[in-house]
């Protein structure tokens, strides 16, 4: 069943994305040979679409990301750059993203830091995170996977974010 996004443009300009199922899993399928199916390509995300914690970027969808809060951390659960995308900064601006909202809906909710988890056996994400500021915190497994554990504090406010 295809599904629905709705990306946050910087003019907090709405709009419906046709298609970001299947770019989502388009980043992910490289993997399917190395681990099987990644979880996020397996996940059901009606409801995080409908909660509002699935964003999109670009025309066509070329990056995706999902944002959960639970009750002491935000999760970033899933962030996926299309292959035609790679190499050009997407990743990077979805992280940056990823920190703008933390640091605006993790604080109203009292959360002070954002977490996420890549499987072991997706190295070249396990370069990536250490540079933005994420931290290994345990390696574990969970269910099926071996998942690899980061967190990232979030900053206190500034005063021109108070």
């Amino acid at each position: 069943m295809p599904w629905l996004a709705v990306e946050k443009e910087p003019r907090g300009r709405p709009r419906a994305s046709p298609r970001p199922r299947h770019h989502h899993d388009a980043a992910y399928r490289p993997y399917v040979a190395r681990i099987g199916i990644p979880a996020p390509m397996d996940a059901d995300r009606t409801t995080d679409i409908a909660a509002g914690r699935v964003f999109v970027t670009g025309d066509p969808v070329m990056g995706v990301l999902v944002l959960v809060p639970e009750p002491d951390h935000l999760v970033l659960e899933s962030i996926a750059v299309h292959p035609d995308a790679h190499r050009q900064g997407m990743g990077k601006r979805l992280l940056a993203f990823a920190d703008a909202h933390a640091r605006a809906r993790a604080r109203a909710l009292g959360l002070p830091e954002i977490r996420l988890y890549a499987n072991a056996l997706m190295w070249e994400n396990q370069e990536i995170y250490p540079r933005y500021g994420y931290e290994v915190t345990e390696r574990r497994r969970d269910g099926q996977y071996d998942r690899v554990h980061y967190r990232k504090r979030i900053p206190e406010a500034t005063p021109d974010e108070r």
